[in-house]
């Protein structure tokens, strides 16, 4: 079993070098959610009303409050101002004829979390969806892109499942890498036509969009172009292996809708290189070389405010480029101490995620051989450089997303988004503009490609209702917004305490308690603690 299990992880380190990504690991037998119980979630009502909250829009307009919030369906149809702090709620002004109320006095509402980075788990891992489902949904996400979730089939089964709140699961975008699907296990993307080829037949099966790696240009060029005919979105992880011929710039050329990570970012901006100067004994199978040797292109590009700087910026924000950075799931480069030992680890992560995070050259992310002082100091400056130039594009206008690629690198699904949250407020974002890149941005960037309106992301009539409710606000502590709360001093007792955590994620109008969802994953993780035995 150890040596299949060797070879099965080198196989899928390879597929990822070349393609950009792996995140199948032994889907053929991940379970679907489970069929929605009764109980499991409330609504959609005939006519909810969220009465007396503080409002956080998405939009990056300040807070406004007490309004009452007016969802019939799955649709928000009024937002009513009802009075102003401190001052008695004006009666005459609220909504009436509500089938079921929400006392959010004093709470905080805010849009429904849009992650545009996520995997959905699978064998070793995670091989029950629900586990992820579950932490994403308390977690305050109502919409997550699969890149991919799993493979094209399955995941298009739970998007659809989805849609019709069959399981207790986010809005799901299905994206998927070219040549993916059990009609081309066989056939293989050699010429510009092949690709066009399966970019028609994948629109057909009902795929959203495009995970794209460095394909070499020809091929990047023909895929994009069919995807624009198509309406589909795209992304990429321009990979080591071919980001050489194909940087981000280039690829935003060719119209790509967006990057995630930083590969191909730097590479666009080298001031003496042309390719990155590796040491002469990297090889890329070695992921410690890979993850390790990738911050040292920190100093290797034109400096902030420079002509080169700027250039990448100016041109990006002309093509409409979004940046989807995805920081979360390489901080633990900067503390590996940190990231291992997260407070929600000990409740919240499987035994079998714990044993796939831990050091290991068999599984992907686990890259911890020997990692120095020198390793985590690299990283540091280079998230310093990475942030000033997120922060800068930001600040011209361009479009900043949110993504965690959690389940990798220590990061636990749900609570890394949060840390991408945390992560784009130290790169210089305003709570504001973090709540609008995790909402109205991701949105925007979901609805670019077939060019219409958003429908979610934003609290205003006439969209979908997704939204939080909080009891703390998230711009005083983006922290609030973790299953774990933010420890505080109780002034009153003395004694520090754990406050916040969402307590209701509206999802297509339906109402889920997020602390009862949260209980559901601490069972399923003590119900594996009882019969796990580390390979």
């Amino acid at each position: 079993m150890k040596k299949n299990a060797v070879l099965l992880s080198v196989l899928l380190v390879f597929i990822w070098a070349l393609s950009g990504t792996v995140s199948l690991f032994g889907q053929e037998t991940l379970q679907g959610g489970p069929d929605r119980k009764k109980g499991e979630g409330e609504g959609p009502h005939e006519r909810l009303i969220i009465r007396g909250a503080t409002l956080i829009d998405g939009t990056g307009s300040p807070p406004i409050g007490p309004v009452d919030i007016v969802v019939e369906g799955n649709k928000i149809v009024d937002v009513a101002v009802v009075g102003a702090p401190r001052l008695k709620i004006d009666e005459s002004k609220r909504p009436k004829g509500a089938t079921k109320e929400i006392d959010a006095t004093g709470k905080y509402v805010m849009p429904g979390i849009i992650d545009l980075h996520v995997h959905t788990g699978g064998v070793p891992k995670a091989p029950e969806a629900e586990y992820v489902y579950k932490l994403w949904l308390a977690h305050g996400i109502t919409t997550v892109r699969g890149v991919p979730f799993a493979d094209l089939e399955w995941s298009l089964k739970e998007k659809e499942r989805s849609a019709k709140n069959e399981i207790v699961a986010p809005r799901m975008v299905s994206f998927h890498r070219i040549g993916t699907g059990k009609e081309w296990k066989d056939r293989k993307i050699l010429t510009p036509e092949d690709a066009r080829e399966w970019v028609r037949w994948a629109h057909s099966q009902g795929v959203d969009g495009l995970k794209l790696g460095s394909h070499r240009p020809e091929l990047m060029e023909a895929i994009l172009d069919e995807a624009a005919k198509l309406n589909m979105g795209s992304t990429a992880h321009l990979g080591q292996m071919g980001v050489a011929q194909m940087n981000a710039l280039d690829a935003a050329r060719l119209g790509l809708t967006s990057m995630t990570h930083f590969y191909g970012l730097f590479e666009s901006m080298y001031k003496d290189h042309d390719v990155q100067p590796w040491p002469i004994e990297m090889n890329y199978m070695d992921e410690q070389f890979r993850f390790g040797q990738v911050a040292r292109q920190w100093n290797l590009i034109h400096p902030r405010g420079s002509e080169g700087w700027n250039g990448l910026l100016k041109e990006f924000l002309e093509l409409d480029f979004y940046i989807n950075p995805t920081m979360t799931i390489y901080s633990a480069g900067r503390d590996v101490m940190r990231a291992r030992n997260a407070d929600w680890h000990q409740k919240y992560t499987l035994p079998s995620l714990q044993s796939f995070f831990d050091p290991s050259r068999e599984d992907h992310g686990a890259y911890w051989y020997d990692w120095t002082t020198a390793d985590e100091i690299a990283w540091k400056k280079y998230y310093q450089v990475w942030m000033s130039f997120l922060n800068d594009y930001k600040n011209r206008g361009g479009k900043v997303t949110v993504g965690s690629d959690s389940g990798f690198i220590y990061q636990l699904y749900g609570f890394g988004t949060i840390l991408e949250l945390e992560m784009l407020q130290e790169a210089g974002f305003h709570p504001l503009e973090v709540i609008r890149a995790a909402t109205m941005h991701g949105a925007e960037e979901v609805f670019k490609p077939l060019d219409k309106p958003i429908e979610y992301g934003v609290v205003r009539p006439g969209l979908i209702a997704d939204m939080v409710i909080l009891d703390e606000n998230p711009l005083q502590n983006l922290k609030v917004l973790y299953g774990t709360g933010a420890v505080r001093l109780n002034d009153e007792t003395g004694k520090a305490e754990r406050v916040g955590g969402v307590l209701y994620t509206i999802k297509d109008g339906i109402v889920y308690d997020a602390k009862q969802l949260l209980k559901d994953v601490e069972a399923m993780v003590e119900k594996q603690r009882k019969t796990y035995k580390k390979p």
